[in-house]
């Protein structure tokens, strides 16, 4: 794994990862990817080429072969059978993290430009609640763009129940809150729906960072059990 690893502080074995801080030139599609992006400008294919390429990475390290990954609906990508996994990209950044199924039951990842968002999408994804407490931890360290960092949560957060039922979230129904402390977040889902192990889970906890211009936001969602503690591999 790369010195440079920007999710390992997010993540633990079982879950494997890959990651790229541009679009090498030898990335390539397998057929039955292509016509996906066939009609996208050059920044979208590269972005969803190297994205697999980084999957197919974790592929391997998880010992199975290279595959097609072709979006499947809603967009999210078919993984081999008893996989589970989440792609991410954004300026300068691709990634990909999978787990077995018998060990992770749901994950999601995402990234973002560390940078304010646009006047007026706060208030479109945020709850009251989160608003203000986002209003809080812009006063108390301004050096973080804390209304994205929020939203890049949320999509971690989707993207997990996602994989879990199936289901997209709206952006009311997980309400956030972010640890400027400890690198954590927490997320208490408004429909209940997911279920593991015979156990309905309407919580969900995640990690963040803040580093190299870029925020990430990772969710592991444990077959059984409490969730690994977060570390470097």
């Amino acid at each position: 794994m790369s010195a440079r690893a920007a999710l390992a502080p997010l993540l633990a074995p079982p879950v494997v990862f890959a990651e790229e801080f541009g679009d090498p030139p030898h990335a390539r599609l397998l057929p039955g990817e292509a016509a996906h992006v066939a009609r996208c400008v050059p920044e979208r294919r590269r972005e969803f080429t190297t994205v697999r390429l980084c999957a197919r990475r974790a592929l391997a390290r998880l010992g199975e072969r290279a595959v097609a990954l072709p979006p499947g609906p809603g967009g999210a990508p078919r993984w081999p059978d008893g996989v589970v996994g989440s792609m991410t990209h954004c300026r300068g950044y691709r990634a990909a993290a999978l787990a077995r199924r018998r060990d992770v039951a749901a994950l999601g990842i995402d990234a973002e430009p560390a940078e304010p968002l646009t006047d007026g999408l706060l208030e479109t994804i945020a709850l009251p609640g989160e608003r203000a407490h986002v209003r809080l931890l812009l006063r108390a360290r301004p050096s973080i763009a804390w209304d994205r960092l929020l939203f890049s949560a949320k999509e971690a957060v989707y993207k997990t129940a996602f994989t879990a039922t199936g289901t997209r979230l709206g952006f009311d129904d997980a309400a956030i809150t972010l640890d400027p402390v400890d690198g954590s977040f927490r997320a208490r889902l408004a429909l209940p729906g997911i279920t593991v192990g015979g156990r309905p889970r309407t919580v969900l906890d995640g990690r963040w960072s803040a580093a190299r211009a870029l925020l990430l936001t990772a969710v592991t969602l444990p077959a059984a059990g409490p969730a690994p503690p977060a570390g470097r591999r």
